[in-house]
């Protein structure tokens, strides 16, 4: 039996105290439609949030709106239908599930600020969208209240009622609105809080597990041309947000110029969040990089923060990047595209400001034309390249890192050591397959088997990169001056092999194994020059 007017002010009390201490904003949201839905003629109680516009393809209303623009989305729905089996009127999909601002009644309740209402359909049935249901339901009065905090627009509260909506009512059901707006606003900030504490907590395990390796190159250090010219580059391309693409071999230190082109920048005072492409298995890819909901998988028992948003404003460096299944490739390549993504298991888009930072062994332009590395990503990563020179190109520099590497060795394993005359020449006269990483290595080794101070390295010095067999007692040993003579003599000897071309099909850079761009490189600094 339906009632002429509507009584809200007996009915909130206890809800306006439950309001001031629930901080969960599911458990906020649902507190409210509920109560309110349980009131003695209120048949339907709904709450819609402003967001950023999603599904706006499957969206109902979506000729009244731009499309991907911040609109009302139903968070929460209670009521009391007539025909309970028949209606689930807790559902937030159905076609009212978005509301454009400014478009119908409660668009326009959030546009205006102000509330909107209507008090009796039997003299105004016009706002009625589904006049069928609101006769079936014995629906009269509509009230809307806008969620306002601080002067922003949070939402809008709505109920549909049985009984004659009044202004007495609609008074109270403004009370309850600015009750709500300041506990959506509290658990608004609860949330951003756990979730800035969540994302902190990755960034420090993070940073944590790449502190070890981080530290041990110490820094780039280095008077040789090649160490200047990277100076030189990282000096140019810091201060922009250019994607960066590291080249280099194994253990050159590409990490260093990673961290140095991000101190150098304008996020220096965000974290620089590293991935190793190589270790992060197929499965678990979309979970790393983007994070996932809890419950998402198997194992899934907490939310997870990924590596886009735990290096939100600052760089992400994507270690190995050759390394990515080409499978997956397209994935991160839309994030980098659009810089929003989706966590595993939760449809809500997020986004990311982040700079990227990329570095691999590999010669992409190789895997590009092979089939095996999407064109459309490596022209994403290869705006700015730089290339890390091998160990064994700038020999001039070893002396120093090796001074730098024993003064830290011999700190952290508390065993003075120094260098000989011979030790120096030892290590000069080496090829150093596995570079920077690999003298740090073969020094720290020496000083924990050191004696009473002397070094003794065990290096092969056959030739580059070469292994000396164990019955071989004749060792050749080549002067830095030979070393650059035989390199001189096999560029030129690759040159004539291709008729003086370095660049295309069985030019001097395919007949070397390496790009083009080092070929040049080098031929510029031996003083050569292509013959044609």
């Amino acid at each position: 039996m339906q009632t002429e007017s509507l009584e809200l002010y007996g009915s909130i009390q206890d809800l306006l105290l439950d309001l001031a201490s629930e901080r969960d904003f599911d458990r906020l949201v649902a507190l409210v439609v509920e109560r309110l839905g349980s009131i003695p003629d209120v048949a339907l109680a709904r709450l819609w949030l402003i967001r950023d516009g999603t599904e706006c393809e499957t969206c109902p209303m979506r000729e009244a709106c731009a499309g991907y623009v911040p609109c009302l989305q139903l968070v929460a729905s209670a009521g009391s239908p007539s025909q309970p089996a028949s209606a689930d009127w807790a559902r937030i999909d159905g076609d009212f599930r978005r509301f454009p601002i400014g478009h119908r009644k409660v668009g326009e309740c959030a546009t205006s600020v102000d509330a909107v209402w209507v008090e009796d359909a039997r003299k105004d049935a016009s706002w009625i969208s589904r006049p069928e249901w609101a006769a079936r339901e014995g629906i009269l009065g509509f009230g809307g209240q806008p969620l306002v905090f601080r002067g922003e627009v949070l939402g809008v509260l709505g109920v549909f009622t049985r009984a004659c909506m009044g202004e007495a009512p609609l008074a109270t059901l403004r009370v309850v609105a600015d009750h709500v707006a300041a506990a959506l606003a509290t658990a608004r900030a609860f949330d951003e809080n756990a979730r800035l504490r969540a994302q902190l907590e990755v960034e420090n395990a993070f940073l944590r597990d790449d502190l070890e390796e981080a530290q041990a190159f110490g820094e780039i250090l280095g008077a040789s041309a090649a160490i200047r010219e990277i100076g030189e580059q990282i000096q140019q391309v810091a201060p922009t947000d250019a994607s960066v693409l590291i080249l280099g071999e194994s253990g050159t230190g590409k990490e260093l110029v990673a961290r140095e082109i991000h101190r150098r920048s304008s996020r220096a005072e965000q974290p620089m969040i590293r991935v190793n492409c190589a270790s992060v298995p197929k499965e678990l890819f979309e979970s790393e990089f983007f994070g996932h909901a809890k419950g998402a998988f198997t194992g899934a028992i907490r939310d997870r923060v990924g590596r886009f948003a735990a290096a939100d404003g600052g760089t992400l460096f994507l270690d190995e990047v050759g390394e990515i299944p080409l499978e997956l490739q397209s994935k991160l390549l839309r994030v980098l595209q659009e810089g929003r993504f989706e966590r595993v298991g939760e449809d809500q888009t997020r986004s990311a400001d982040v700079r990227i930072v990329a570095a691999t062994n590999r010669d992409l332009a190789r895997e590009v034309e092979e089939g095996r590395f999407r064109r459309d990503l490596y022209y994403r990563l290869d705006v700015f390249p730089i290339e890390v020179p091998p160990l064994r190109t700038r020999r001039e520099d070893i002396p120093l890192l090796a001074e730098h590497f024993l003064a830290r060795a011999t700190r952290k394993l508390r065993r003075p050591a120094e260098f000989s005359d011979e030790n120096l020449a030892e290590l000069e006269g080496y090829a150093w397959p596995g570079n920077v990483r690999e003298l740090q290595n073969a020094i720290e080794r020496a000083v924990i088997t050191s004696r009473a101070g002397a070094l003794s390295f065990h290096l092969a010095t056959a030739g580059v990169g070469s292994e000396v067999a164990p019955d071989v007692e004749t060792k050749v040993v080549r002067t830095d001056a030979e070393l650059r003579e035989l390199e001189k003599s096999n560029l030129l000897a690759a040159l004539e092999a291709a008729d003086g071309r370095v660049y295309g099909p069985g030019g001097a850079a395919e007949r070397l194994g390496l790009k083009p761009t080092t070929v040049t490189s080098r031929l510029k600094r031996l003083g050569l020059r292509e013959t044609s």
